[in-house]
Order: structure tokens, then C-alpha cells, then sequence
């Protein structure tokens, strides 16, 4: 590479905060992970079409992950060691949130990728148009929020019984995603800047998790839950 390309180099990687870095990791994390939980939902699916239908939505959440990868890698930075951090938070997430049905993991997958999506699609209104663009780009519905949609009113239909569980279930899954984004935030000066910064102050911030509320409120009046 010649000079000059080594200063456009440098200087790409230099553009890449600490912030970012951050919200680009938990954010590969996510699509790591919802590749793990959609592939092994897929095999518990009651239909054959199903169990395509989610495989299918796998897939795309490990394209999302590669582009992340990629950006990442062009700014200079490992993708595992920006995911590093967040593991720990959203494996204890998933572990303490096991859905025990088919509807659960949907309803689960629905209100809890859902309520993660609101907060990332916030954050990316204050980032650069690169990665504003790259961040909403991988947040882009799969399919799975209008096929859970159809399941969890197919389910309620056969058993009107599971209309008040998956209604506390979903209560639940708010009250645990939003102490794990917090325990993350606090844990994180990249992260905690960048939200501090974008959402102007405590105000602000208070404000965007009322936010991440009413959107948890509306998704469920949405599977008939509210």
C-alpha cells in the first residue's frame, strides 16, 4: 500500500469511536445469537413449513452478522474482541429468559430482538450515515416479527388458555431485557457516552427508555397480548 493509502487507512480506523465499536459488538452479538436461538427453534417448530420459515430467517440474521464483521475489519478491529464484552450480559439474558414452548420462543424473539431493535435504531440516528446506514440495514425485519404475528393468534385461537400466560411472559421479558441494556450501559464509557451525548441528558435518557416501554406496549397489543 502506498503512502498516502496507508494515511486513508489510518484515518478510516481513527474515525471508529469507542462508542461505536461498542454498539457494533453487542449489536453482532445479537445476530449471533439470534442465529443460535432461531436455528434451534426451528427444530421444535410443530410444521414442517414452520421450521423452513425460521431456518430461512437464520440465515439472514448470519448475513447480518457478516456485514458487521466486515465493517468492523475495515476500521481495524476484531469482531470478537468487540462482541467480547457483551456475552456475559446476554447469555445470562437468554439463560434466565429459556423459553418452555413454541409460542414462548416466539413471543420471546418478538418482544425481546423488538425492544433491542428500538434502542439500536436510536442510537444509529446520532451516528455518522455510514454506520447509520449499516446499523439500520442489519436491523431490517427478517420476516419473523409477521410469522410470529400469525403463530402466537393461531395459538391463542386453539387455546384461549395461553392468551394471560404468554401476557405475563411478555411482562417478564421486558422487566429482564431492560435491567440487562442497563446493567450493559453502565458497564460500557463507550456506550454510556454515546447515549449520554446523543440523548442530550438524564432527561433524555429517562426519555428513551419510556420510549423502549411504549414500543414493548404496543408489540403486544399487536400478538393480541396488550
Amino acid at each position: 500500500m502506498t503512502e498516502a493509502g496507508n494515511e486513508r487507512a489510518a484515518e478510516a480506523e481513527a474515525k471508529v469511536s469507542a462508542g461505536v465499536v461498542d454498539l457494533i459488538g453487542v449489536l453482532a452479538y445479537g445476530e449471533l445469537s439470534a442465529f443460535d436461538r432461531m436455528s434451534e427453534d426451528s427444530r421444535t417448530a410443530p410444521t414442517l413449513s414452520g421450521r423452513a420459515a425460521l431456518a430461512s430467517m437464520a440465515a439472514a440474521e448470519i448475513g447480518h452478522y457478516a456485514r458487521l464483521e466486515r465493517f468492523l475489519a475495515e476500521h481495524g478491529v476484531a469482531v470478537e474482541d468487540a462482541m467480547k464484552p457483551f456475552v456475559a450480559h446476554i447469555d445470562a439474558f437468554h439463560a434466565s429468559t429459556a423459553p418452555r414452548s413454541w409460542l414462548e420462543s416466539l413471543v420471546k424473539a418478538y418482544v425481546g430482538d423488538g425492544l433491542a431493535a428500538d434502542l439500536y435504531r436510536e442510537m444509529a440516528s446520532w451516528l455518522d450515515p455510514e454506520t447509520r446506514e449499516l446499523v439500520l440495514g442489519v436491523l431490517a425485519d427478517t420476516g419473523h416479527s409477521a410469522f410470529a404475528e400469525r403463530e402466537v393468534a393461531a395459538g391463542i385461537a386453539a387455546d384461549a388458555r395461553q392468551r394471560d400466560r404468554l401476557a405475563l411472559w411478555g411482562r417478564r421479558l421486558l422487566g429482564e431485557a431492560l435491567t440487562q441494556a442497563q446493567y450493559v450501559v453502565a458497564e460500557r464509557d463507550g456506550l454510556s457516552e454515546l447515549i449520554v451525548t446523543g440523548s442530550g441528558d438524564l432527561s433524555g435518557i429517562a426519555g428513551l427508555f419510556r420510549r423502549l416501554q411504549q414500543g414493548h406496549t404496543k408489540r403486544m397489543q399487536v400478538l393480541g397480548l396488550g
